[in-house]
């Protein structure tokens, strides 16, 4: 019994470390920090949310294409569902400049919930995208692109180099 015990134990950190591909993760860093640039030098903040949605859409594809991708899709999944209704809600109340601070704090919590299926380092970064999103709510509006920017691409990319040397993907 305790061979069976250990390895299933094995087995179960084994799938683990490759529910977040840290290369994956470093494209999705380079895909936000591309969408800032392109954000950034908009004349509006319409157009600048655009483009952040389609970095939005295109972002999460990369990381989680892996079999053991799956759960943490599946807690991942929620709180990004209600970004996106929240975010027409907000547009629709003229509230744009909390776009940025709510999505940051959603992600955070996506990648939070999702980490649990993956290695300790990543909810790590999760609450890294909570304060991110808090600094975002309590900022001028001329600084959401510029910490989305250093969310979306610098947490991506800052966490996913050590995720991909020291797991694997």
């Amino acid at each position: 019994m305790d061979n069976l015990a250990f390895i299933r134990d094995t087995m179960e950190a084994a799938g683990s470390f490759t529910a977040v591909s840290g290369w994956g993760m470093v494209a999705v860093g380079i895909i936000a920090s591309v969408a800032a640039a392109i954000a950034a030098a908009q004349q509006s903040d319409v157009r600048s949310l655009y483009v952040w949605i389609i970095a939005a859409v295109l972002a999460p594809v990369v990381p989680l294409l892996s079999g053991p991708g799956r759960k943490f899709v599946l807690s991942f999944s929620p709180p990004v569902l209600v970004g996106a209704l929240l975010t027409i809600v907000l547009y629709r109340a003229g509230l744009i400049a909390m776009i940025p601070g709510m999505w940051l704090l959603l992600y955070g919590t996506a990648v939070v919930a999702g980490g649990a299926f993956s290695v300790k380092i990543v909810p790590v970064m999760g609450f890294c995208f909570m304060l991110a999103g808090t600094l975002a709510l309590f900022t001028p509006q001329s600084w959401n692109d510029w910490i989305m920017a250093a969310a979306f691409g610098g947490l991506h990319i800052g966490f996913g180099i050590p995720v991909a040397w020291r797991h694997g993907g």
